[in-house]
Order: structure tokens, then C-alpha cells, then sequence
């Protein structure tokens, strides 16, 4: 894709780029709404990307262009980007300019045209993807020096302030930071990463993404209010963020917060579910890799229970994967919809494939999307 949106510069600009960059999409295997509780996340790259063509400017002018979209470039003064105000796509790589110029970095301008594969609203951080592939066009353009992890940060500062999306590190880092044939173990609190070997095909499983189509909107307020719901758990508990109530001490810390049902379950759904990542990281390592089937199921229930921002859409895919003999199976992303993963068998993708699908029709649902999620790189210079 890296040359088609380099030609589509040079139609749209009347010269070349200095440079094509791409981001990509990412999975959560396990470690759901635990990223702005300071815990534990486990996120690869998906091959589909954000790719932007990008020329520097020096008249404090940002030209955006997105292929995926309709309409012309869009032209915006840097002096007057103001978070809150744009509500268009548009704000997500203008959010990066900003957050760059605000951290004191002397951006003077871009020409950008942008392309992109990775599925919006599926829960598979296409905002992410895109915010992320202009810092680090920014960043190898005007030599700014900064890391994957400082790019990350500020991509996700773009996103929580300019964008107004309360979202964690999580995204942001698994699209500058992941390798491919990894999953990546992430620390939320102090960044520290470990690269875990995920690769599914050599020990003849494979792992679906399924994507129900059903869109989502983290600026939208139940993301909101889950994030708000526990950082108010973690100030009755007196704790800085739930990823200091350990999972040993879960029954007295429920226990404290007595009949405030909110609280004891979203307090119960981040602690467990960083137990949970834990569990698949020490499995993975082990070699054991089918035994995190069921540590996925149990991650599912949890966010479908306890955090209670699963739908009809993705309960079905994951009811109806594990009753056609899937390993393991849940919802993957921000909830409300978007995508479900399921791991399999080599042997049962088809029959897996087959019965969700039937299901959906059954149900009256619109047809998913299914695809095999192989781990990929992360964000990278193209030419």
C-alpha cells in the first residue's frame, strides 16, 4: 500500500513525499480495561496499517488527506489547534501535532495523505494506528529523537485531551512498540515491556478475530464511566490504582467496599484480569500454549459480568466458537461491540468460521467479518 499512497501525494500535492511510514492495528490477547489502572496488557500487531505519505512544511500549515474519506485536503493553521473542537477524523493526527508542539517540540507544519486497512469501530485501535504513523513521520522529519514509548505517550495524549477519548497507553504503544511473532507484555505503569513468542501456526492453532460489526465509540460516555467507576474503587481502597490490590488480598479488599456493587464489581474485573495476564504470559513461556483457552473464556465472563460492557453480538460469537470446539474465545477492545477473538485448532478454523457465521444469520445480525490475526510489526519507515 506504501506506493499507492505515495502516488496518491504526488496527485494530491503535485510533488513527492519525503518519506511513507505505517502503523499498525492491534489485538489485545488478554488484559482488558486494565491499561489505565497502572496494570498489565498483552497486545500484538495486526498486518493491517495506517501508512502516511508526509512532507514537512515551514508556514505553520497542516494539510490533511485521508483516502478513506470523502472530501478534499483539509487545511488547518497550527496556531489555532485547539482541543475539543474538531470532531472529525482529522483530529487524531492534528491531536499528534499538537501534543508535539505543547511538549516543546519545533514542528512548523506537514502535507499528509494518509491510507488505511485497518477496520474502524472494531475495536482494533485504527485511531491508534493513525495517530502514531504521524509521530513517527514527525519525529524521523524533524530529527526530534524521541522513543517508541515517548511517542506513545504523546499519541495518547492527543487521543485523551485533544481528542477528549479516555483511553490508556495500551494502543498507542502496541502500534509503535510491537514485534512480529510476539505478543507484547506490557507494564501500564512504568512501560516496561517484554516481547513473548506467539507464533500460532507453528504449533498448528490459529487465532480468529472476528469482527461483528457492531460500532463503538470510545469518546462515547460508558468508557468513560468505567474509568471513572474504578479510579473511585481504588480511592475507597486507598490505593494510587487498582493494579495495588493484590489478587491474594481481592476477598478482603471486596470485603471493604461491602454492599457498593459498582465498585466491588469492576474492582473484581481489573484485579482478576491482571491475574489473568500474568497466567498467559508464565503458560506462554512454558510452552504451554492451549491452556490459555480457558484463561480467555474467564476473561470474557468477567468483562461480560463484572464490567458489563459485552453485547448480544459478541456473547454469540463466543457461545457459539466454544460449542463448535474452539480452545478459548472473548471480546476483544473497548466493548459495546467491535471484535471477539477465538483460538482454535488449525483443523476447526472452517467449522468455526462456519457456525458463527450461521449464527449471526440465525439471529438476524449483520454478516462479521472474520480473519486470522497474525502478529506483525510495529510502526515503521516504508521509504
Amino acid at each position: 500500500m506504501g506506493q499507492q499512497v505515495r502516488d496518491g501525494f504526488v496527485e494530491l500535492y503535485g510533488t513527492a513525499p519525503e518519506g511513507v511510514w505505517s502503523a499498525p492495528g492491534r489485538v489485545n490477547l488478554i488484559g482488558e480495561h486494565t491499561d489505565y489502572n497502572d496494570g498489565f496488557v498483552m497486545p500484538f500487531a495486526l498486518p493491517h496499517t495506517a501508512v502516511a505519505a508526509v512532507s514537512k512544511r515551514t508556514d505553520g500549515v497542516l494539510r490533511l488527506h485521508s483516502a478513506d474519506v470523502e472530501g478534499g485536503v483539509v487545511e488547518l493553521r497550527l496556531d489555532d489547534l485547539v482541543p475539543g473542537t474538531d470532531r472529525r477524523w482529522t483530529a487524531y493526527p492534528a491531536g499528534v501535532v499538537w501534543a508535539l508542539r505543547e511538549a516543546g517540540h519545533p514542528v512548523t507544519g506537514a502535507d499528509v495523505h494518509l491510507a488505511s486497512t485497518v477496520p474502524a469501530g472494531a475495536g482494533l485501535s485504527s485511531s491508534a494506528a493513525l495517530e502514531v504513523v504521524i509521530a513517527l513521520a514527525l519525529n524521523d522529519l524533524y530529527e526530534l529523537g524521541l522513543q517508541r514509548w515517548q511517542l506513545a505517550r504523546l499519541c495518547q495524549r492527543a487521543e485523551n485531551v485533544y481528542v477528549g477519548a479516555p483511553t490508556g497507553i495500551m494502543d498507542q504503544t502496541a502500534s509503535a512498540c510491537c514485534e512480529q511473532g510476539h505478543a507484547l507484555f506490557l507494564d501500564t505503569r512504568d512501560l516496561s515491556q517484554k516481547q513473548i513468542p506467539f507464533d500460532l501456526a507453528a504449533e498448528g492453532m490459529r487465532l480468529l478475530v472476528v469482527d461483528t460489526r457492531v460500532k463503538h465509540s470510545h469518546s462515547e460516555g460508558e468508557y468513560g464511566k468505567r474509568r471513572a467507576g474504578c479510579e473511585r474503587g481504588a480511592a475507597l481502597l486507598g490505593v494510587d490504582a487498582l493494579r495495588d490490590v493484590p489478587y491474594d488480598g481481592l476477598d478482603a479488599a471486596l470485603q471493604r467496599l461491602g454492599d457498593d456493587e459498582e465498585a466491588v464489581r469492576l474492582v473484581r474485573h481489573v484485579v482478576t484480569e491482571d491475574e489473568r495476564v500474568e497466567r498467559v504470559v508464565a503458560l506462554l513461556q512454558a510452552g504451554e500454549t492451549r491452556a490459555i483457552g480457558p484463561v480467555l473464556v474467564a476473561g470474557h465472563a468477567s468483562l461480560r459480568d463484572d464490567f458489563r460492557i459485552s453485547c448480544p453480538e459478541l456473547d454469540l460469537v463466543v457461545d457459539t466458537a466454544l460449542a463448535a470446539g474452539a480452545l478459548g474465545a472473548r471480546m476483544t477492545g473497548g466493548g459495546f461491540g467491535g471484535s471477539a477473538i477465538v483460538l482454535a485448532e488449525e483443523s476447526d478454523v472452517d467449522t468455526i468460521t462456519k457456525a458463527v457465521v450461521e449464527a449471526f444469520a440465525a439471529a438476524d445480525f449483520t454478516t462479521p467479518r472474520v480473519f486470522e490475526a497474525v502478529p506483525a510489526a510495529g510502526a515503521r519507515r516504508l521509504s
